[in-house]
C-alpha cells in the first residue's frame, strides 16, 4: 500500500477563514471588492508597519505586471531582473514587449549579487539602454542584500521592485520584506505562507501608486454612468471570498512563520553537520521566514550522495520535494537574454532541494522524512 503523500507546502487553514468566507455569502458580497477586500488591505498595512498603501489582486504576477504598467516599462525597454526565481518574476517583463536583463546569485543568501547587478546596468547604460527597472526576489523568504541594492538603484536613479511574493514575514533589522522597494509584491497562492486560495498584493509606500493600481485593475473604468475606457485596463481585482481566506490566515500568520523556522532548525539540527550538506545560514540582522527549507548538497565533498538520489529517495516513499528554481537565464524561453554573473545559481540549481515544509506537517510526516533523509545522507 503505498504511503499517504506529503506535500511540500501544502494550504493551511486554520478557523477564522470559514467564518470570513461564510460572513461573505450570508452578506451576499460574493463577487470582486466588498468589505473583506478592505479589510485584508488594512491588516496587510499592519502587519508591515502602517506605513504602506495596499492593492489585493487575482495574483502576484498580476501584481508585477501592473507595478511594471505604472512605471511605464514598454516595448523596447530593458528589465533587470534576478534570474534564480520563478518564471513569474520575469514572466511580465515579456507581457509588456520589453526585455529581461539576467542578474545572477550570490553565496550568502541566494539572492540578486549586488557587484554583478552595478555592472549590467553600467553595461546597458553605455549601450544606450539604461534600464527602467530593477527586480530584486527574496528567494525563500531569505530577505536580499537589500542595503546594497537600493544604494546601487538610487545612484542610478532607476526603480527597484521587491518581489516579496514567497518574503511575507521576513525582514532586515525590524525592517519589513515588502516594504524597501518603490512598489513591492506578496503572492497568496496555495503554496505560501498564507493563501487566498489564488492571489496577490502590490504595495507601496506611495499612495498614488495603489489608487493607480486599483483603477487599472478593475479595467480601468472612467467615472461615468455608462462603461468608458480612456486607458487599457485589466481584470485583477482580488474578489471578496478569497479577501475573507485572506483575513483569516492573517490572524495566524506570526504561528505560520515560527512554525515553519522550527522545522528549518530541525533540519538543522539532525543534518546541517553532514560533510558535503549545505543549510542557508541568515546573515546578521536577517530574519527569514524559511517559506521553504532548503539544502545544497555537494557530492565532491565528502559524501557519495546527489541531489538526484535524495529527491527519488523521497518519491518513491510519497513524499514531494523539488529542485531548487532553474535560473531564468537556462530557461529555453529566455535563451536569448543577456545574463551578467558567474553562474553560482546554475551550480544550486544542479545541486540544491526544496525539503517538505508545510506548518502543517504532523510529527509522524516529518519522522518519514527524517527517516529517509538519514537513510541516504547518514546510512
Amino acid at each position: 500500500m503505498k504511503s499517504k503523500k506529503i506535500w511540500l507546502s501544502s494550504p493551511h487553514m486554520g478557523v477564522a477563514e470559514q467564518q470570513f468566507v461564510n460572513e461573505a455569502f450570508e452578506t451576499n458580497w460574493i463577487a470582486p471588492l466588498g468589505p473583506h477586500v478592505d479589510g485584508f488591505e488594512k491588516d496587510l498595512s499592519t502587519f508591515l508597519g502602517g506605513d504602506e498603501h495596499v492593492a489585493a489582486l487575482s495574483s502576484g504576477t498580476g501584481a508585477l505586471h501592473l507595478a511594471l504598467v505604472m512605471l511605464n516599462v514598454g516595448p523596447g525597454d530593458e528589465v533587470i531582473c534576478q534570474s534564480m526565481t520563478f518564471s513569474a518574476s520575469a514572466n511580465p517583463i515579456k507581457y509588456i514587449g520589453a526585455t529581461p536583463v539576467f542578474v545572477d546569485s550570490e553565496a550568502d543568501t541566494w539572492n540578486m549579487d549586488p557587484n554583478y547587478l552595478e555592472d549590467a546596468i553600467l553595461h546597458r547604460i553605455a549601450a544606450g539602454k539604461k534600464p527602467k527597472a530593477i527586480i530584486v526576489v527574496h528567494l525563500y523568504g531569505m530577505p536580499a542584500k537589500m542595503k546594497e541594492i537600493i544604494s546601487i538603484a538610487e545612484r542610478y536613479e532607476i526603480p527597484l521592485i521587491e518581489d516579496a511574493a514567497e518574503a511575507l514575514g521576513s525582514h532586515i533589522d525590524g525592517k519589513m520584506c515588502g516594504t524597501m522597494g518603490v512598489m513591492s509584491i506578496f503572492s497568496f497562492n496555495g503554496n505560501k505562507i498564507i493563501t487566498t486560495s489564488g492571489g496577490g498584493a502590490l504595495v507601496s509606500p506611495n499612495k498614488q501608486y495603489i489608487t493607480k493600481c486599483k483603477f487599472l485593475a478593475t479595467q480601468a473604468r472612467d467615472d461615468a454612468p455608462h462603461y468608458q475606457h480612456s486607458h487599457v485596463g485589466y481584470n485583477y481585482r482580488m474578489s471578496n471570498i478569497s479577501a475573507g481566506i485572506g483575513r483569516g490566515q492573517m490572524q495566524v500568520l506570526p504561528e505560520r512563520v515560527s512554525k515553519r523556522r522550527e522545522i528549518f532548525d530541525h533540519y538543522v539540527s539532525l543534518f546541517g553537520d553532514l560533510p558535503g550538506i549545505h543549510f542557508l545560514k541568515e546573515p546578521e540582522g536577517f530574519f527569514s521566514n524559511r517559506w521553504l527549507s532548503t539544502l545544497t548538497i555537494d557530492p565532491s565533498n565528502g559524501i557519495n550522495v546527489t541531489r538526484e538520489i535524495l529527491r527519488h529517495a523521497f518519491l518513491e516513499d510519497n513524499i514531494e520535494s523539488r529542485p531548487l528554481w532553474k535560473p531564468m537565464h537556462m530557461q529555453p524561453v529566455f535563451k536569448n537574454c543577456l545574463f551578467f554573473g558567474n553562474h553560482l545559481s546554475d551550480k544550486l540549481f544542479e545541486n540544491g532541494l526544496c525539503l517538505p515544509s508545510g506548518s502543517n506537517l504532523t510529527d509522524d510526516e516529518l519522522e518519514r522524512v527524517f527517516k529517509i533523509m538519514n537513510s541516504i545522507l547518514v546510512s
